[in-house]
């Protein structure tokens, strides 16, 4: 549901927009920028010396899930920092918006097997978990800012000439009493 707020001149608010502008963005940003530098310290160092104790089947989950991780946790940075760069004016939420079709926030589970999984390093999986929680909680505040965006666009746009008339053909030719079909 997206969350806004109209104020006495019509100008609509978005609280997403307002939250990513917030301290608490501010402290979603360090937590998202620690773990990506923890996450990067443990791959480099203490998690190549666990990975080389693994078994074959552990070493080639502990390779999967740690690049996963990575991807994942590169996804996060590059949207964390677009919005900083909107903070500090550096870009219009649009620009920004634009920007952020190349950024993939797709949910992402663990692919390994459980059995497999739990064979991992305990640090390895924590980052994951960690890793997991944060992008969910921006995949959240994505959806607030630009979603809230993209439905104030779409109530300004005049509805399509093409299709009020096809709407209006489908009810003239719809069996009597039947709703209308949408495509």
């Amino acid at each position: 549901m997206v969350q806004t707020q109209s104020l006495s001149g019509g100008q609509t608010v978005s609280f997403g927009e307002k939250l990513a502008a917030s301290e608490q963005f501010m402290a979603l940003f360090q937590d998202g920028m620690d773990l990506v530098s923890k996450a990067a310290s443990y791959l480099d160092g203490e998690g190549r010396e666990e990975a080389k104790a693994l078994t074959r089947p552990a070493a080639v989950a502990y390779a999967v899930e740690s690049m996963r991780l990575t991807t994942r946790l590169m996804q996060i940075a590059s949207w964390l920092l677009l919005q900083r760069a909107v903070n500090e004016g550096e870009l219009s939420r649009a620009e920004a918006s634009s920007e952020k079709r190349r950024i993939h926030l797709s949910e992402q589970n663990v692919m390994t097997r459980k059995d497999v999984l739990a064979s991992l390093p305990p640090r390895l999986r924590d980052l994951i978990g960690r890793s997991i929680r944060l992008q969910a909680r921006i995949i959240h505040l994505d959806l607030l800012i630009y979603v809230s965006r993209e439905a104030q666009a779409q109530e300004n746009i005049p509805p399509s000439p093409v299709k009020c008339q096809i709407d209006l053909l489908r009810a003239a030719f719809a069996p009597s009493g039947a709703p209308p079909q949408r495509v």
